[in-house]
């Protein structure tokens, strides 16, 4: 098959290519800057708020993979642009080119919308596939992590010195890059009815037993973890912004997402077993994360 991805360069995009050129498949992939030649991959300059590229990007294709988003933004704007505009602008390309299958990457903060712009933003982007009247699937991953990932940087780099400074106390679940990844092509390449799939490895951790995971992971016996009420959160935030401007991994709109109690996939809506099971347990993706970013000399 041919496939259509976007957001093919980032952390889950960039995946998901190798899965789907290794299955023996041929991929269009978006991407904003120069890309090296690869065997099954044909390179599509531009992005999602250019028209012309977008109908190169799904020439031809047979499925779309709808992977690029906005994770952080400085204003409402900007999720805005990059969730809900982006989503209809490859929406409608994929109607004008008669593609008909449609993969959307979406994220568990959809299901509260209330809680952050990005959840909103997430939320109002389903709302466009669900309308859109091809044969979507959406995908709901919970926290992504594995090798090449730079959202949870900061919590292992934290945990090499013993410490994890958390959000109030909940519970959360992962999911491994490559099982993500192996989820999204199956969705592409098969005949399934319309769904919203909420998607983890099945694995249910309180904030403090993931820090004692990561500690393990970067070998630490023991990780101090210290709940931090939202409003100390906040003031996190703006302090991470002026240090690290756009870079900053805390932001206030994400302190309103990592508050909320259940992180988890709901039994009821996630993927069945003979469409996808998760492969990788917490403990032997975070080892494996942790190796890479030792390995890379970031911890």
């Amino acid at each position: 098959m041919r496939l259509a991805i976007t957001g093919a360069t980032g952390f889950v995009g960039s995946v998901l290519v190798d899965q789907v050129v290794a299955a023996g498949h041929d991929v269009r992939a978006l991407t904003r800057r120069p890309q090296p030649a690869r065997a099954g991959v044909t390179w599509i300059d531009g992005a999602l708020d250019h028209a012309a590229s977008l109908a190169a990007l799904v020439d031809g294709a047979e499925a779309i993979v709808h992977v690029a988003g906005v994770v952080s933004a400085p204003d409402r704007a900007g999720f805005v642009a990059g969730n809900i505009d982006g989503t209809r602008a490859i929406l409608a390309a994929a109607e004008a080119a008669g593609v008909r299958r449609f993969v959307h990457v979406s994220s568990l903060s959809a299901r509260e919308p209330s809680l952050s712009i990005y959840g909103w933003s997430k939320a109002e982007a389903e709302a466009l596939v669900e309308g859109s009247g091809l044969a979507w699937s959406i995908v709901r991953p919970s926290g992504v992590y594995g090798p090449g990932d730079s959202e949870m940087r900061d919590l292992f780099k934290a945990a090499t010195f013993g410490i994890a400074l958390l959000p109030p106390r909940g519970t959360v679940s992962l999911v491994a890059v490559t099982d993500l990844a192996r989820l999204l092509l199956a969705l592409a390449i098969r005949d399934v009815p319309p769904a919203v799939y909420e998607v983890d490895d099945g694995h249910a951790l309180t904030h403090a037993a993931l820090a004692q995971a990561i500690g393990r992971a970067v070998g630490r016996r023991r990780v101090l973890a210290l709940h931090l009420p939202r409003a100390l959160m906040m003031l996190g935030a703006r302090l991470d912004r002026r240090l690290r401007g756009a870079g900053a991994k805390l932001t206030p709109d994400r302190v309103g997402y990592l508050c909320h109690p259940d992180w988890t996939a709901r039994a009821a809506m996630r993927p069945p077993a003979a469409l996808w099971r998760p492969a990788v347990t917490p403990n032997a993706g975070l080892d494996e994360t942790a190796r890479w970013y030792r390995a890379e000399g970031l911890l």
